[in-house]
């Protein structure tokens, strides 16, 4: 694993611990000698991610939708940038780049981000791992949620046991390094036709 995608919110949120985690995260990637891939931007958890990984010496690629450019201040002190047309080019690109993805607290963006990657790795179109940063419990009530859809036959067990889950960054990195993906069908069942 040579890359890690990082998916988070461009504002800090609430809770400090937050901010702080992100910071963590980065220099963590960067300390365990890998390349941090993550949005561009130099505001909010995305700035903290980049700046903790650049701080420890790490190379960070940002990838930033034109669109977003002026909104989300691109960050000048990136080892690379890339300015793509739209998000679908964005989210391809992080696909691209990366050989695992952790997701920190974040707003709508961020979880379309990791459900997508979740998605694409239940039909079978790639193999890396993925997980959530459990920072101060933000993702406690989504996790209930996530098992409720298991047992109420919306998805396999297999499937939810897709995402890692961990409070600190290294843990994280760590279930990476060990993931298998599942080998079986995502469907519970099929209707005949």
């Amino acid at each position: 694993m040579k890359s890690i995608c990082v998916f988070c919110g461009s504002n800090f949120g609430t809770d400090p611990a937050f901010e702080q985690a992100a910071r963590e995260t980065g220099r963590v990637i960067a300390e365990a000698g890998k390349t941090l891939v993550y949005g561009g931007a130099a505001v909010g958890l995305m700035g903290a991610v980049a700046d903790g990984a650049l701080a420890a010496g790490g190379k960070v690629i940002g990838v930033l939708p034109e669109a977003l450019k002026a909104k989300e201040l691109e960050h000048k002190g990136l080892s690379e940038i890339h300015i793509v047309r739209s998000m679908h080019e964005r989210k391809a690109m992080f696909a691209e780049l990366s050989d695992g993805f952790i997701t920190l607290p974040g707003g709508t963006g961020t979880m379309e981000e990791i459900f997508e990657v979740w998605t694409w790795g239940q039909l079978g179109y790639h193999s890396k791992p993925f997980g959530l940063l459990n920072t101060a419990g933000f993702y406690d009530a989504l996790l209930t949620f996530l098992d409720e859809q298991v047992a109420k036959g919306f998805v396999r067990a297999e499937m939810r046991g897709m995402l890692l889950v961990a409070e600190h960054p290294a843990h994280l990195i760590a279930g990476f390094e060990a993931y298998v993906p599942p080998v079986i069908s995502k469907w519970i069942k099929k209707q005949d036709t």
